[in-house]
């Protein structure tokens, strides 16, 4: 059974930096994508970021470009979500979802994580 575990949000000054970690189990990714999405309160969830398991393919929203960075570790089963230069309109609860290559749905759902920005 595919689990995804977020973990590493957290309260943070604007302008700081956080690293979100999705650790993925239940099967092999290899031809799998992961997606980064979040949702403030009152909002709809919007995406974030995707990469492909293997790291080569990576999109991001408009919103964090050159902020953002997504990357994963195959060796720890783990994608990450580094944010930088953060800023209040970031804070949100953040979800890592999986699903596979070329299908456009994710099927599996972490729990989310919360990052509040604070000025």
């Amino acid at each position: 059974q595919v689990q995804l575990v977020e973990s590493g949000g957290g309260l943070v000054q604007a302008g700081g930096s956080l690293r979100l970690s999705c650790a993925a189990s239940g099967r092999t990714f290899t031809n799998y994508v992961f997606g980064w999405f979040r949702q403030a309160p009152g909002k709809v969830r919007e995406f974030v970021s995707r990469i492909t398991w293997s790291g080569t393919n990576t999109v991001y929203a408009d919103s964090v470009k050159g902020r953002f960075t997504s990357f994963s570790d195959n060796v720890k089963n783990t994608v990450y979500l580094q944010m930088n230069n953060l800023k209040p309109e970031d804070t949100a609860v953040y979800y890592c979802a999986t699903g596979r290559i070329g299908t456009g749905t994710y099927d599996y759902w972490g729990q989310g994580t919360q990052v509040t920005v604070s000025l």
